[in-house]
């Protein structure tokens, strides 16, 4: 058993926070990696020791495996853990690792590389006999053979990359006419994500659920699931708010589906924290999507309703230590939901927003919490992923999830930049939602709704309220700049005012 001393977190933001918050908890040291936009980033901060490791593009940066190892070496870091993204599902990356005797915080390099191939994973779970879509078992060599497939399956069908993850590289094809095109442009985008165009078709599931999994499996064969996540609300297949329990499940099929996600990691004598995705049609027939080889964005909303800390449990698997519960002793208690917030504009076809916060204030309270990494006065940089936190929140029950993110999301106040803590308000406000009603084409069915940014009836109140915003920020850049002071009094007596409205 490797008793891990010092964790080195090749990854940024909120994520690399979260993980170092476990790691300050069990004792254990941190080291952060940064670029050089990344400088002033909170985690840099956070971390024990931190080492640049190159300018702002993640090619030459987070996904640069050779200058990683050599910054774990020089801070003598017992383990990497690679957190989501960049280099999370790199088997390359794994394999570096375990030559330069450094603990990869995952599963092994064999499983990420059967995993990430969508093809391959799709024949071990075939072999398992685990329900999965109907589609081809190899990859499309030609036009010819993406018509002759589409046939056979029956249109409508979907058009994936072998080595796709984030919905890079999938098109849906409705009808013949479709094809060359989708096909062109699914490997086209699958090559510049990915550097691999092999792709593959599925038959197209109309009205999905996109259910998820939570497994835990130690190095010694055991595996159990932590219960099941609904990641339904999505835009272009990126996920966007998740809860759990899912309004879908049943009793039942929880049980049925969550065997079989225990069997699928099984099946690839996986090790470490997984998850098993399905998509699930109208009559509750369920089939394997993709399994995913590291830590979910999502992961919390599964924490607060086990009460199990999944990073922690990453690293005692990672250190030679068995599970510490069986599947029995695990239930779900009440109901949480995440909203992913972006630094983007909603009401302007979704752009990026970076930029400079001014203002920061997150909400506190009863059942909730904020996984972020931006502060006042930090710029966001524009090279990366536009998720700037993760806001969590817990109730008894969904209803009560439910008007505890309302309340959330009406404290959570950011300025500087355009940000979906709004569209998120309009989701939680949708009747749809709240009974439970949708699934993944729930953000392109209630468009009207959720995209509307008229103008509110009670517009005077909403003007006086966006100019005491801008009155802020304007102080808080005088007082930077030693220009202005504007006396406690004054502002407790305007903040008053705006507390009435």
């Amino acid at each position: 058993m490797n008793h891990i001393k010092k964790i080195l977190v090749a990854n940024r933001g909120e994520i690399a926070i979260r993980i170092m918050r476990t790691c300050r908890e069990m004792n254990i040291g941190t080291v952060a990696v940064f670029s050089e936009a990344d400088r002033t980033s909170l985690h840099v901060r956070y971390a024990e020791e931190a080492y640049c490791i190159g300018k702002a593009p993640s090619s030459v940066s987070y996904l640069n495996i050779e200058k990683i190892i050599e910054v774990a070496k020089i801070a003598q870091a017992d383990a990497i853990h690679p957190g989501y993204g960049f280099l999370s599902e790199n088997a390359r990356f794994a394999e570096r690792c375990i030559e330069e005797g450094i603990i990869f915080i995952g599963p092994s390099p064999l499983v990420i590389s059967q995993m990430g191939d969508k093809i391959k994973a799709r024949e071990v779970m075939l072999e398992a006999g685990i329900p999965v879509v109907p589609g081809t078992r190899k990859s499309l060599n030609s036009l010819k053979d993406a018509m002759v497939s589409a046939k056979e399956i029956g249109l409508p069908v979907i058009i994936k990359a072998s080595a796709g993850g984030g919905g890079k590289g999938m098109r849906l094809i409705n009808n013949a006419s479709e094809i060359n095109k989708g096909l062109m442009g699914s490997r086209s985008e699958a090559k510049s994500a990915f550097g691999n165009d092999s792709v593959y078709i599925e038959k197209y599931i109309v009205s999905p659920h996109h259910i998820e999994f939570q497994i835990l499996a130690d190095q010694y064969g055991n595996v159990i699931h932590l219960f099941e996540r609904e990641c339904s609300i999505q835009r272009r297949h990126q996920k966007m708010i998740e809860e759990t329990p899912s309004p879908l499940m049943t009793s039942e099929l929880r049980d049925e589906m969550g065997k079989a996600a225990v069997k699928a990691a099984k099946a690839v004598n996986y090790t470490g924290v997984g998850t098993i995705e399905f998509l699930v049609d109208g009559n509750l027939n369920y089939y394997f999507l993709e399994m995913n080889t590291r830590l979910q964005v999502e992961h919390p909303i599964t924490e607060r309703v086990t009460g199990i800390d999944m990073v922690k449990q990453q690293i005692k698997i990672a250190e030679g230590q068995p599970l510490e519960f069986a599947q029995g002793d695990l239930n779900q208690n009440g109901h949480a939901i995440e909203c992913r917030i972006y630094a983007e504009d909603p009401d302007n076809q979704f752009m990026p927003s970076p930029g400079k916060i001014h203002k920061i204030s997150e909400p506190l309270g009863l059942g909730v919490r904020t996984d972020g990494y931006v502060y006042e006065g930090y710029d966001i940089p524009i090279h990366y992923d536009p998720l700037i936190s993760k806001l969590i929140v817990w109730g008894d029950t969904r209803e009560e999830a439910i008007s505890r993110m309302r309340r959330a999301l009406y404290e959570y106040k950011i300025t500087g930049v355009k940000t979906s803590i709004k569209f998120m308000e309009r989701i939680m406000n949708n009747q749809n939602f709240i009974e439970g009603k949708y699934d993944t084409h729930f953000i392109e069915n209630n468009q009207k709704q959720l995209l509307d940014n008229k103008p509110p009836e009670d517009c005077e109140d909403m003007v006086i309220i966006a100019a005491y915003i801008d009155y802020l920020d304007k102080i808080s850049r005088a007082q930077d700049n030693h220009k202005a002071f504007v006396p406690a009094q004054s502002r407790w007596k305007k903040l008053s005012y705006l507390n009435n409205f």
